[in-house]
């Protein structure tokens, strides 16, 4: 008996293959920061810049993934306390945001910076709270250029401050995100 010989168009993948890699857009060079500072202290300020960012052009659907042991202080001491002491890096290694940029339509993104509502749930400490932030998205030559600044409440994620400091480290944090989605 003779079976029969199936043959895989190297077309037909090629077309498959990009339609779907259209749908998604993603970095892994994305900046996040944060300032936590208060009048008359010492800065307190930290940068990530491999944060993990991904699109979904066709519906909006967006996320982000920091790993907490990769935001970079200007003094160590700060970055040690800040994971062993207020993020506990090794028992909550990452934080996550998942959702969805409000009216999204991709057909509407060009050269011009736009402000989209971006609705989602923020998971940080192992504490989830659900955030609606807005966000400036425009069309780049490298892709798309996603830009937010929002602050959080350190009590919202049970991210506790020492009494011996609470005086220089403000419990409102000003966090900023830039990612170019390829």
């Amino acid at each position: 008996i003779k079976k029969p010989i199936i043959k895989i168009d190297l077309y037909y993948i090629f077309v498959w293959y990009n339609i779907n890699a259209q749908e998604k857009m993603d970095s892994t060079t994305g900046i996040i920061s944060f300032e936590a500072s208060v009048p008359f202290f010492e800065n307190v300020e930290a940068k990530n810049e491999t944060v993990n960012c991904y699109l979904n052009t066709k519906n909006g659907l967006v996320s982000f993934v920091v790993y907490i042991s990769m935001f970079h202080f200007e003094r160590s001491l700060m970055e040690d306390h800040f994971n062993a002491n207020y993020l506990e890096s090794k028992k909550y290694p990452k934080a996550t945001f998942k959702g969805l940029i409000e009216k999204f339509d991709l057909k509407d993104i060009d050269s011009t910076q736009k402000i989209y509502y971006i609705n989602g749930k923020l998971n940080i400490h192992g504490k989830s709270k659900n955030i609606r932030v807005n966000a400036k998205i425009k069309k780049i030559n490298k892709g798309i250029e996603l830009q937010t600044n929002f602050t959080l409440n350190t009590d919202d994620f049970n991210i506790e401050i020492p009494y011996i400091v609470r005086n220089k480290i403000s419990k409102k944090v000003n966090v900023s995100v830039y990612s170019v989605l390829q």
